[in-house]
Parts: C-alpha cells; structure tokens; sequence
C-alpha cells in the first residue's frame, strides 16, 4: 500500500496525500516510503536546484529553499551511482529530485506542453518521489562537465539522442546515461537529465512541503 485509502482524491481523480500525519504513518508501516535527503545518503552530491531560484521555466522561485529527496530505495540507488562515478573523478549534480504536486500543477500553468511538464491530471514522478533530475560534475573541482545543454531547456538538443554534438558532450551525456541504468533509472528521452527510478509505480503522489520532511 502506498498511500492510504482515505487520502482525498484532487480535482483530476488523482489521489494525493497531503497530510504530514498521515505521511509519517505511511512511513512507520512501510519504510521504504520514506523521502530521504540526499545530501545525507550520497556523499559528495553537489545540488543546484534552480527551482529554489528565479532560474527556472518560471522565472521566480517555485521553491522556499533549495532541497532534494527521494524514496529510500531510489534515494540509496543514486548513492550507487555516485560512486561507481567517482572512480572517474565524476559527481552527480541534482537540479530537482522529489516535486510537490501544487508545483507540478504551476509548472504546467505555465508551459502548456506535456512534452516538457507533467500535465496536473496525470501528475509526475517527481511528486512520487521517484525522479530525478541530474547532471555531472568534475568531483576535484567542482565544475559542471558540459552536457548538450542547460537543465529544462525546451528544445529538441536536450533529447537524449539528439545529434549532432560534440564527442565531449557525447561522452558525458553517454556516461550519465549508462551509469544510471546500470543502477535501476530510466531516462525520459526528451530530456537528457531526467531519470525515473523502476520502481516508480511502487509509491504515490504527493502534495507536502519540504518542511514536512
């Protein structure tokens, strides 16, 4: 089970929890439901999460500050990442992890396009807390390694296999992409960034503020 039953349906059909309480009893019943920080489970992460900022599809923070979760089981899969990356003196970066529900809704207020935001009666992975969005960073100086372009860029050169690009860019986008399969997330094709975890389907939507975390 992973959201109670009497959890109120939205004005799309959608169930979605939103109680902090009835979150943390959801947690206490089955663990694995837990949103985890992810600064604390995956060492050396490095966040840049532009929707705490006005560097966004927005232009205005959607976010009060500059946080990333996930579910337990897809939160300790990118620790698995991480580290199979280190040994390239590679990082991950993470430009969004788990998204609430209202903020998916006012995202796509604002674009309109399902290709590019997750339409409020379908709801996204990211409010499952089993998306992720991320990039590569050099571990020894910090720096972003070019990709083929900016996170949430709406263009056909942010698809994964868009062509051309540059072997460098190539061989970062490849790397990200073979890494994170290799550890249970599958890529979203139209968005070189965005990760799913597999087992996505396992938890629920969800509407809570990072401060109920």
């Amino acid at each position: 089970m992973s959201i109670p039953r009497e959890a109120p349906a939205d004005d799309y059909g959608l169930v979605v929890l939103r109680s902090p309480a009835r979150y943390r009893e959801l947690v206490r019943a089955h663990p694995e439901q837990a949103l985890l920080s992810l600064p604390a489970v995956v060492p050396g992460l490095r966040l840049d999460i532009r929707y705490a900022t006005p560097h966004n599809l927005l232009g205005r923070p959607l976010y009060p500050q500059p946080a990333a979760y996930l579910r337990q089981p897809a939160a300790e899969a990118l620790g698995q990442v991480q580290q199979a990356l280190r040994r390239q003196d590679v990082g991950l970066v993470v430009y969004d992890a788990y998204r609430p529900y209202s903020a998916t809704v006012a995202l796509y207020q604002a674009v309109q396009d399902e290709h590019y935001a997750a339409p409020p009666w379908r709801g996204s992975r990211h409010n499952r807390g089993c998306a992720v969005d991320v990039g590569l960073v050099k571990l020894s100086t910090g720096q972003p390694l070019p990709m083929p372009t900016d996170f949430d860029a709406l263009s056909p050169a942010a698809h994964t296999s868009f062509e051309p690009v540059s072997s460098l860019v190539r061989r970062h986008r490849t790397l990200l992409l073979t890494t994170m399969q290799a550890h249970g997330f599958q890529n979203y094709p139209g968005e070189w960034w965005h990760y799913d975890y597999a087992r996505w389907g396992e938890f629920g939507l969800l509407d809570l503020p990072f401060s109920a975390l």
